[in-house]
């Protein structure tokens, strides 16, 4: 009887182990089946930064980036306050940023917005650059975060992410994965409601 049980034991512990897995997946998947058909935007994910100000950096430019003939300035923290900022995180070797990049080109055109970015994290200190002179420069001024700190401390997890920060510095929404013509209307809505916000206060 004894025997019997401990050659059990283990194997109800195996399976066990097997079928775990299988669970975990099965309700993760039921989350997000109901999270599509509640209609949420799956990109939507909360972040705890929303609410709270930027956080102090201070990051050097890009070297040799230019933009209309004029250097490009690095970002701090100081930079984001005085008027409502789109701040984009990137990198040169984030495929999903060459698919956003055109957005960016075309938010930067619309009257009123002041975008920068942040160059996360490049393995060669000019593939920033490169990339950049390849597609356009959008961005007011450019921080290369190379170690990827001040992208830590914003909360980053994955390249591209875009925070908008009000006139205050504080950050009053994030939009994570890319700028698409699809969502473009509704994300360029949700930064003129920054705005409108900081103008009621």
């Amino acid at each position: 009887m004894s025997e019997t049980h401990d050659i059990a034991a283990p194997q109800a512990r195996r399976s066990l182990l097997l079928i775990l897995p299988v669970l975990v997946f099965a309700a993760l998947a039921g989350v997000m089946f109901l999270r599509l058909r509640s209609g949420a935007d799956p990109s939507a994910l909360p972040s705890a930064m929303i609410g709270k100000p930027a956080p102090s950096f201070d990051l050097p430019a890009v070297p040799g980036l230019a933009k209309d003939g004029a250097p490009v300035p690095g970002l701090s923290s100081a930079d984001l306050k005085g008027g409502v900022t789109v701040l984009n995180v990137f990198a040169s070797w984030c495929a999903p940023c060459q698919v956003e990049h055109p957005m960016l080109m075309r938010l930067a055109r619309e009257p009123g917005i002041r975008l920068v970015g942040i160059d996360y994290k490049e393995p060669d200190p000019a593939a920033g650059k490169k990339f950049l002179d390849r597609h356009g420069v959008p961005f007011a001024a450019v921080g290369a975060d190379a170690d990827g700190r001040a992208a830590i401390d914003f909360g980053v997890y994955g390249v591209p992410e875009t925070f908008i920060i009000g006139p205050d510095g504080v950050i009053r929404d994030k939009i994570v994965g890319i700028l698409t013509p699809e969502n473009f209307s509704s994300v360029l809505a949700r930064i003129r409601a920054a705005g409108k916000v900081a103008e009621a206060r």
